[in-house]
């Protein structure tokens, strides 16, 4: 068999569907996707800031197409109207990373609030936005996958799963459950539906975003919280991700040139999971 790897990273007329598309690290895989020349379809519950993005990308790409759906992961019928959508603009689903989730600071704890204190309803969204609302897309997408017998899912995991942090037990459990249904989804695919169907997730180290900031800088002056600069001295390569840090690793995982890998969790993390602190 000859080998061309240019083939591998060649997305030209593949579509690939984002949930959380809109967001920080979603987005940036968004615009690389169409550079390489997929077709993306960015899920979000903000249509707007999905719309936004679309516009961004489709001004600057002439080769590939983005297009925003509104979509809640945390509601089946509005994840199966949105990929019905999809289906009828782009005919066949090829990639689907899972990556809406967060954390929120009613989940967190702190010196004035104790884990015993945090409310229940805050415990439950970080818990279903992370590991349901990657649950329902899995699904749904995985129907059309199963039909087609291929296709690949990546999922967002987090350092969290690995070593969960102080203070984000919501977060952490809800991330450690990613790696879990990673490997149960990946194995009843291939064994079930198709060897062509892959399951797999990455794992960011630390990212600024939205829903991590008020954690790892101080609001009023910008610097480093005390957890932000205990977490840059536990990262041998000494910085925050960047989101194009996620890029390479992502686009392998969902292409030809990982074929033989399903089941994985892949830290992108500057080293973070290999250090013991001494």
């Amino acid at each position: 068999m000859t080998f061309q790897i240019e083939k591998y990273f060649d997305y030209f007329g593949k579509t690939m569907v984002i949930t959380g598309g809109a967001g920080v690290l979603c987005s940036q895989l968004a615009r690389s996707l169409c550079n390489c020349g997929a077709n993306v379809s960015i899920l979000d519950i903000n249509l707007q800031a999905a719309q936004h993005m679309v516009d961004e990308i489709n001004e600057a790409n002439l080769t590939s197409r983005a297009k925003a759906f509104h979509c809640d992961v945390l509601n089946a019928q509005s994840v199966q109207e949105a990929i019905t959508q999809v289906i009828d603009e782009f005919d066949k689903i090829d990639g689907l990373i899972n990556g809406a989730g967060g954390n929120k600071s009613d989940a967190t704890t702190n010196q004035m609030k104790t884990f015993f204190d945090l409310p229940v309803d805050a415990i439950k969204w970080v818990v279903d936005v992370n590991l349901i609302g990657s649950m329902i897309p899995s699904q749904i997408v995985g129907r059309t996958m199963a039909h087609h017998q291929e296709g690949v899912i990546l999922n967002f995991s987090s350092m969290n799963a690995f070593r969960p942090l102080t203070r984000i037990p919501a977060y952490s459990t809800a991330k450690a459950a990613i790696n879990n249904f990673t490997q149960w989804l990946a194995v009843y695919m291939a064994q079930e539906y198709s060897p062509a169907i892959r399951v797999n997730a990455i794992a960011p180290g630390f990212f600024l975003t939205e829903q991590n900031r008020f954690l790892l800088t101080d609001p009023d002056t910008g610097e480093l919280s005390e957890r932000g600069r205990k977490i840059i001295d536990h990262t041998p390569m000494g910085r925050f991700g960047e989101p194009q840090d996620l890029v390479g690793t992502a686009l392998w995982l969902l292409s030809p040139a990982s074929e033989f890998v399903t089941g994985v969790v892949i830290p992108v993390d500057g080293g973070f999971s290999a250090f013991s602190g001494v």
